[in-house]
């Protein structure tokens, strides 16, 4: 069992044991964003920490008509 640490950035975003540690280039879903493996390092023989590149958040669109105003 490996302790895994998850880095966006330098940020951790999550830790878990592990039965195995994850590959660069990896897809992976942490906190329900979808996300790729950047680089794995090795801290000591069960310690590993993973950099990891996230999809960019989507913003909200405006509203279904933008030519219709609101009324008051």
């Amino acid at each position: 069992m490996f302790v895994v640490h998850f880095y966006e950035q330098k940020n951790e975003m999550l830790n878990q044991l592990l039965k195995r540690v994850p590959v660069v280039g990896e897809d992976l879903r942490i906190k329900g964003r979808k996300g790729k493996v950047a680089s794995v390092t090795e801290i000591d023989e069960k310690t590993y920490h993973v950099q990891v590149t996230l999809e960019a958040k989507a913003k909200p669109g405006a509203a279904a008509d933008p030519g219709k105003k609101k009324k008051r």
